[in-house]
Order: structure tokens, then sequence, then C-alpha cells
């Protein structure tokens, strides 16, 4: 069996899914993955903050629009009038149980249930279109087998377990389920935020021992750099688990961050295909990768420097764990950290709780915070055998104000913190040295583009 998820834009209007009709039909033993309908998820959240600010007729006509809007798909999908009737009774019954639900004092439960809907409506009208089209398939409820533990992560061994008692015996034919929707550890409908989708694939595909996992976007695989900042990228075909979970992490958007390890630990490739061009090769991403350069480059802004000061920190026991225990407290990740003798310098990019954790640092020494900054990781074998790439690396950047640089952590990342507004010429400076076999650009040129 093989797990195939459709993202938002594969699902846009009438004409795509019927594109993608084609491709599920070339297996007979499948299990799809599918995003809400591009732009579903963005009008619920923006109906949710009408909802909870007390707009409710504004949201009602948002959600009439969405309504029109999957009524339509139905009228240009649906040849067949009983096949058509079917699919406008299923759309009207989950908008009339939408607008009754809205219509009531708003929560964060009722929030996330709504937000739910998008993937509900649009998986169940593939799934009547699919059978209409004598393509058989069998609509499953992603809340049923997708759940997250009190750690908000989720586990495969129970996704397994609750497939396997969905499923029995007989595991061969095609089955049609939502991504990015679950169960939190108390029951509640929650989700594995946003771009999850892809996270249910792989997760899927873990608990179902899948030979391999397909993520169908639109977009020819993973490039070697930001194409909506950077002329001249290429895909590139092949990346290791490794080198894939860092540019998910650090910012390539074709990726969830969180999605590389149900597969990485269960040695499952995944294969990222453009739904316009589905035979282009895209990009594989595997364990037996052998590779001799460097891969991509991505970056993600919006990041925070907190530094951390403190003459105690010499030849002290327990000082880095004190801090990263208050990182813990307030469940704020930090994407690189820096130490010298005095001092350490990490980074975050969800500055929620930035006020009780500077607080609390406050306790160990002084501290400094810095916003408005930006993460620019690159990937490849960097370490191996060739330690020119990490030179060739650093020297691109010599014109810029480097905040950060994190190095020998990973043997395939180098990291530099720079900031926002330098974002897009480092870019285009690295893949001008490392892709294009040239110098950077001089001082004045870059001075002009920020």
């Amino acid at each position: 069996m093989i797990v195939m998820k459709f993202g938002g834009t594969s699902l846009g209007n009438a004409e795509r899914i019927r594109q993608v009709a084609g491709l599920i039909e070339r297996n007979s033993d499948s299990f799809v993955v599918c995003s809400a309908m591009s732009g579903i998820t963005n009008t619920l959240v923006e109906i949710a903050g009408l909802w909870k600010s007390g707009k409710c007729e504004k949201a009602d006509d948002l959600l009439d629009e969405i309504a029109s809007h999957f009524e339509q798909t139905c009228y240009d999908l649906f040849r067949d009038t009983e096949a058509l009737t079917n699919s406008t009774r299923v759309v009207i019954e989950i908008f009339d149980l939408i607008r009754n639900r809205i219509s009531g004092d708003y929560n964060l439960h009722k929030e996330n249930w709504l937000l739910a809907q998008g993937e509900i409506v649009t998986s169940k009208l593939i799934a009547l279109y699919l059978n209409s089209a004598d393509i058989p398939v069998t609509w499953l409820n992603a809340l049923d087998f997708i759940s997250t533990g009190i750690d908000g992560e989720p586990s495969v061994s129970d996704i397994r377990d609750r497939l396997n008692a969905i499923l029995g015996e007989n595991r061969h034919g095609r089955f049609l389920t939502q991504g990015y929707i679950c169960l939190d550890h108390e029951g509640n409908i929650s989700n594995l935020k946003r771009g999850g989708s892809d996270y249910t694939a792989t997760l899927a595909g873990a608990a179902l021992q899948a030979v391999s996992v397909e993520i169908w976007t639109d977009i020819d695989g993973v490039r070697n750099n930001d194409p909506r900042i950077v002329e001249n990228t290429f895909p590139v075909r092949e990346l290791s688990f490794d080198e894939a979970a860092e540019l998910a992490y650090f910012g390539a958007k074709i990726l969830h961050p969180s999605c590389v390890w149900p597969a990485s630990s269960n040695n499952i490739p995944i294969h990222l295909r453009n739904t316009m061009e589905p035979d282009a090769p895209g990009t594989i991403i595997r364990s037996d990768i052998k590779r001799k350069g460097i891969t991509a480059v991505a970056a993600k802004d919006g990041i925070t420097v907190i530094r951390i000061r403190s003459d105690r920190m010499l030849n002290a026991y327990g000082f880095l764990n004190r801090i990263f225990a208050i990182f813990e407290k307030y469940r704020t990740p930090i994407d690189v950290i820096t130490t010298s003798e005095v001092s350490v310098s990490v980074t975050i990019d969800n500055p929620c709780h930035i006020k009780e954790i500077e607080s609390e640092l406050g306790s160990l020494g002084s501290v400094k915070t810095e916003t408005g900054q930006a993460i620019v990781c690159v990937v490849g074998d960097i370490l191996e055998q060739h330690q020119d790439r990490a030179v060739r690396t650093l020297d691109s950047l010599r014109h810029f104000n480097v905040k950060m640089i994190s190095f020998g952590g990973s043997r395939n990342n180098i990291s530099v913190v720079v900031p926002r507004e330098e974002m897009k010429d480092v870019l285009r400076s690295l893949n001008s040295y490392l892709f294009g076999n040239q110098s950077p650009k001089p001082d004045s040129w870059l001075i002009s583009q920020a």
C-alpha cells in the first residue's frame, strides 16, 4: 500500500479534483489523505476570529461564500443527477450544522471543531466523486484514529492499533481520509497545526508500514533555494531524511517540519510530486542517499534572539540545564544555540511567553533580546571530507551583519542569524556563491537591494 497526500491547491476546483482522481485510480491499494480545498482553512480561521469578536453577521456572510463555493464545485464536478443531488445534500447538511454551531457562544473547542470542517467537507466531496466515477474508495474519519497525547504529540503505535481495528483483516483497496485534524488527549477535536496534512500522511504511512508516502503539491519537488526570492533555482532530486528535516524546520515551505520523523523512523521513502506535472521526477527523500556537496538553502524570519550573560556560568555545573528548564516550562522550542565562556545565545520563533521567559532568565544573569531576526540554514554534507565548503559558506556572508553562527552540531548544517531585512540578500548571495560558481555581489549592490 502507498499513502497519497493531496494539498489544498491540488484540490482547488473541479478540474483539479478530476486530475487527482486520475492519479488515485492508478493505485488500487492506497491510503489517500486530503487537505481542505485551497483557501478554505484561511477563511475558516477568519470566520472564527469574527465569531470570537462578536461579528456574527460578517462570519455568516463568509460562511455563505464558502458554502456557495462547495455547491458550485458540485455542479461543476458531477454529471450524474443522482450523484449531484447526493453531493449537494452533503454540503448543505454540513454547512447548516456549522451555522447552528457558530450561532452560539464562542470557545476554543468549538473553534477547533469549525477548523476541522474544511477537511471533512472536502474529503466527503472527493469520496463521493471517486465512487461515482467507478473508482471505489472507503471514506474514513481521521478523528477515529489520529490523536495526540498529553504532550501534544501523536503516537504511531496508537494510530496503528486504531487503524488495525478499523480496517480489520482486509487491508486491500482504496481508503480516503482527512489530513490536519485529530483529537487531543481529552478527546476534543484539535489539529496538527498548519501544514499538518503532511504529518498525517507520514504518521499513517508509518502505522500502515506503507511502501512509500507521496506528497502531491503544485511544485516540482524541493528547490535548492526559495524561488520566490532567488532567481535560477533548481529542483533537488534526492534528499536524505536528515537534510529534509533540516530544510523543513528552517523554512522550506513544501514540507511540514514534523512530518519527516515518522517516515525516517520506519525507513519509508517520501516522494514529493507535482499534481500539475505528474510525470515529473519530483524529489525523493530516503535514507540511502550518497551525496557530495551542498544541497540547498532555506530561511525563516520572525526570529527572536535572547542572550544571557553571567559570570556565574564559569565552571558552573547545571547552568545550561537551568536555562533550558525555563524554555521547557513555557513550551517554547529553541532553534539555534551558541555559547561562550560567560554567555549563551538562543533563538526562538514563538514569542508568546517572551516576557515570562525574560523575567525568569533574569535570575541567571543579564538578558538582552533582539527581535526582527532571521535564520538562514545551509544544508548538505558540509563536514564530510570537504572542509572548504564551510569556509566558502561563511565567506559568502562577509558583507552581512551576522549575529550568530551554529556549526558542528550537525554534520550537514550551518545556520546563521541575520537581521530580517538582510535575509533576501543573504539567500541571493549564498545561491550565487554556492551554486552559481560566482563571487558574492559587491557591497554597493547589496546595499541598494536592502
